[in-house]
């Protein structure tokens, strides 16, 4: 496929906001190294709690009630490890020497994914052009759903803030056993294949392997183990998907795309109309900063505006990082918002409706 020109931000200039940021940040927050053990320690706590709910399947699956329990529980486990340790670890912030974060990634095989297409959809593509149309992968996945003002409007669409309430709970699933396939073989708006000049052979069989292995031990050993019909493992697995898929998308509808959301383009020589920094302020927010429960749970997605100006600082870092972005919002006049998670999701379907429906030109000054 044909390679595309980058889009390219404006260079700032001598008095960058970002600079004096990154500066105060270098000489306060990065040098809490207890931060930085206790990331280590939530994280690798976090997998064995995976496994220890994954044994409690095997071990107490018989019962119906607790069959469901545990493998809901490793569902939100999975998400809850995806967000907070796989995430920091694909960003190189997990742990100092960057093979151990390599390492660590692997961890997104054992749930069936693939971790280098899941780093360059992420990184290659969302952190560096957030909310960009057809650039940011992470928010352009499927014609189910329009967000992205220029994308193509159908019939449907109207009423996509209601069925999408139905399709969210099987994100995982539709990521696993959907999506990465048409990453890897598919043609149509697969920008993957357009900003990486050949997708290595090893990792098809890898992402192939990952997903046997993750059926294997996730769905089938169960049900080869258990004392239960096998369709009731299946209904147990689905919840799994499912109750891990609601919780996740929590932090994906509430970050860059409620009714308020920015979706800057660039102009015919591709250029964007703001700094590197200054964007990542204008497409961001925040939720739920003061919830020590979110906090946890949601790790880098609560700050998320620091940590898309401080992408490779682990999440434990950016509950004192975020004081800081918003002292110097307030002396610059930048945007920055943050909000309660239940009014980022209200916001966030109120968006669909709008963009189910042709927009009103009176409205947007087109006219």
């Amino acid at each position: 496929m044909e390679k595309l020109n980058r889009p390219v931000y404006v260079k700032p200039g001598t008095d960058d906001f970002f600079k004096k940021i990154r500066k105060e940040v270098n000489e306060t927050v990065l040098k809490k190294t207890s931060l930085y053990r206790f990331n280590v320690i939530k994280s690798l706590g976090l997998v064995v709690l995976f496994f220890l709910f994954y044994s409690c399947i095997l071990l107490f699956g018989n019962s119906t009630p607790l069959l469901f329990l545990f493998y809901i529980l490793c569902g939100i486990t999975m998400i809850v490890l995806f967000i907070n340790a796989f995430h920091d670890a694909a960003h190189g912030a997990l742990f100092k020497k960057p093979k151990h974060n390599e390492w660590f990634m692997y961890v997104l095989e054992l749930f069936g994914g693939n971790h280098w297409l899941w780093t360059r959809r992420h990184i290659n593509l969302h952190h560096a052009f957030p909310n960009v149309p057809d650039w940011d992968v992470d928010i352009k996945q499927s014609d189910i759903i329009r967000i992205f003002p220029n994308s193509p409007l159908f019939n449907y669409h109207k009423y996509q803030h209601f069925y999408m309430w139905l399709i969210y709970p099987l994100y995982s699933l539709n990521w696993i056993y959907i999506r990465d396939f048409k990453d890897f073989f598919g043609k149509k708006d697969n920008y993957v294949k357009k900003v990486v000049d050949k997708i290595p052979t090893i990792e098809i069989y890898k992402m192939f392997a990952a997903k046997i292995i993750n059926l294997v031990y996730v769905l089938f050993v169960p049900m080869l183990l258990l004392n239960q019909p096998w369709y009731m493992v299946l209904y147990a697995w689905l919840a799994m998907h499912m109750c891990g898929s609601a919780l996740g998308v929590v932090a994906l509808v509430s970050t860059h795309v409620d009714e308020d959301a920015h979706f800057p383009g660039t102009d015919e020589e591709g250029n964007l109309s703001a700094t590197w920094a200054m964007h990542q302020m204008i497409v961001t927010k925040d939720f739920s900063t003061d919830s020590k429960l979110a906090n946890f749970l949601y790790g880098g997605f609560t700050h998320h505006v620091a940590h898309h100006l401080f992408p490779n600082v682990g999440h434990t870092y950016y509950p004192y990082i975020t004081p800081i972005i918003k002292r110097y919002a307030e002396e610059y006049d930048l945007p920055y918002t943050s909000y309660p998670f239940y009014h980022a999701v209200r916001s966030h379907f109120r968006m669909l409706k709008q963009k189910g429906v042709q927009e009103n030109i009176l409205m947007t000054g087109e006219i």
